[in-house]
């Protein structure tokens, strides 16, 4: 559950949470992706073409220089273009989540079988030309479910899911240990990737970088780090989601202003943007745009060092948890776009259920608890990424620490250094960032073990593995995960989220709804989702 090991360097892992988070045919494949050109060259590529040939722009308000390995990343940039690039056996409808027929022909009939068998379409082909075969398929996940090769997908895997094996070239076996329906809708997460590309001495590092060759609609003709991201439809894929578009350009946009300004006003340099400032909603309504959210498991979530004092006391997390003014937080940074975290789960969720411990705002509580556990003069600095909805949210939690008298300051950074930080075990006291495990799927399974777990990469930033609770949590969530019966295992991590709750190691304050701009005149089939980036695989012009 994690993004990689600790004994991997830390580029592989530092798109973790990025969200704040592949090339032409043949020799053309290699050529362009090995020079993965780190300036912004095609920015401006917004309107090439005339009619249904014109260029698509996209505005991503999250960066694309974090991990492209599937098996690795966590950025919703590269998460988003995945999608369009590459194909499970199944993948699955962005915002439902419904498992459908992708590289394998069906969805097997059976959810609860511990054997489910594919046989790959035929004629699919991968960017380069080459056939896809059982080899490939068996080749990905024998890379996930390696106990060696530390993956954030085997997290996803490793529990339920023994064995791959191929019977022939066009038919593979996923050997299950015990029942597990919801692993169906988990196959997007194991894009199948060409074994004789990434088989190769370094290939990984090149996956990491930005190489991506797939059998999907699209493929990737340029990526500039910081930048752009370029694709175009390829001619050669026959699968359910056929390319609508002849080319994409995928802007990365970090900083709010400058993504609101690309998608505004009649000269408009795009057709549609995500993360959309909530204060910006009806400057873009006025001019035309369409505007919709999606409320999901996106959240800002505060992350302690449980090594270092006072941290280590659950009083002092709880204290700060109480102190936060979450109403005022939602009213004047979110615009009324959010709801204070009831629970790890939003309430939206199927296994949602409201946590015995519930931090409402409550100075008062917070202070006794501060000097319960024997703290005062308590300073803070608060290392945080530089989402701009998170920025936004900071003063609220500064004003709230220190109206208990805890000195606070705060340190916003781009996502990549935060995160190294983490990597390179840096010492620090509280991080707060942006996550939404939405972007993996809706079960609550996989959203926990996302965070939570004995070798998880979020439990060694917070240094809390090792404790007693951890590992008595840890065991409900392996008893949790292989009930067969559907109520007592929502019961069950229902129980677990309670212990997850009190202890406020790592633990959303808020959830907020995520918002999509777009020109309904230029373009239909658009759905808002409730994780960052965008999915085009079933839109087309208007």
């Amino acid at each position: 559950m994690r993004d990689v090991t600790h004994d991997v360097p830390a580029l592989h892992r530092r798109s973790f949470l990025k969200h704040t988070g592949a090339l032409g045919a043949a020799a053309a494949v290699s050529a362009s992706l090995s020079a993965c050109s780190s300036g912004p060259e095609s920015t401006n590529e917004t309107g090439g073409g005339a009619g249904r040939d014109r260029t698509l722009t996209a505005v991503i308000g999250y960066g694309n220089d974090g991990s492209w390995d599937p098996t690795q990343t966590a950025s919703a940039f590269c998460m988003a273009a995945n999608n369009h690039i590459y194909e499970g056996l199944l993948d699955t409808d962005p915002i439902s989540r419904e498992p459908y027929a992708a590289l394998a022909t069906q969805v097997p009939a059976d959810p609860n079988a511990t054997s489910w068998k594919f046989t790959l379409r035929a004629g699919a082909r991968f960017h380069d030309g080459e056939p896809v075969t059982a080899d490939d398929v068996v080749f990905v996940f024998d890379r996930i479910l390696d106990p060696k090769t530390q993956t954030l997908a085997k997290g996803f895997f490793a529990s339920w899911l023994k064995d791959v094996r191929k019977i022939d070239a066009q038919n593979v076996e996923l050997v299950l240990k015990f029942p597990f329906p919801d692993g169906l809708s988990r196959l997007t997460l194991a894009k199948i990737m060409p074994k004789h590309v990434f088989s190769r001495p370094g290939a990984w590092e090149e996956a990491i970088k930005g190489k991506a060759i797939g059998s999907g609609p699209y493929r990737q003709t340029a990526h500039h780090p910081k930048s752009n991201t370029t694709f175009e439809a390829y001619p050669d894929y026959n699968g359910p989601r056929k390319a609508a578009f002849k080319k994409m350009n995928w802007l990365t946009i970090v900083d709010a202003a400058p993504r609101v300004a690309r998608i505004s006003g009649a000269g408009a340099g795009a057709q549609i943007a995500d993360n959309i400032p909530y204060a910006n909603i009806g400057q873009l309504e006025s001019g035309g745009l369409t505007v919709a959210g999606g409320a999901g498991m996106n959240n800002l979530f505060l992350m302690f060092n449980t090594e270092r004092k006072p941290f280590d006391d659950v009083r002092v997390r709880q204290a700060l948890h109480y102190a936060i003014d979450t109403g005022k937080m939602i009213e004047v940074a979110l615009k009324g776009h959010g709801k204070p975290a009831s629970s790890f789960l939003n309430e939206a969720n199927p296994s949602h259920r409201r946590a015995k411990t519930v931090y409402d705002h409550d100075p008062d509580k917070a202070k006794a608890l501060l000097k319960e556990a024997g703290v005062s003069g308590l300073r803070i600095e608060i290392l945080a990424v530089n989402v701009s909805w998170i920025v936004d949210c900071l003063p609220t939690v500064k004003a709230s620490w220190d109206a208990i008298g805890v000195k606070t300051t705060l340190a916003p950074q781009e996502t990549t250094a935060v995160f190294t930080k983490m990597d390179q075990k840096q010492d620090y006291q509280v991080v707060a960032a942006a996550s939404n495990p939405n972007q993996f799927g809706l079960d609550a399974d996989l959203i926990m073990r996302y965070n939570y777990g004995p070798e998880n990469l979020w439990m060694q930033y917070t240094r809390w593995a090792d404790a007693s609770v951890a590992k008595a949590l840890f065991r409900d969530m392996d008893r949790a995960t292989r009930e067969p019966d559907p109520a007592k295992k929502k019961t069950m991590i229902q129980d677990y989220i309670d212990v997850v709750a009190e202890q406020a190691v790592l633990y959303p304050v808020v959830h907020n709804e995520l918002m999509t701009a777009w020109n309904a005149e230029q373009l239909t089939g658009i759905r808002a989702q409730p994780y960052p980036g965008i999915n085009l695989l079933q839109a087309k012009w208007a």
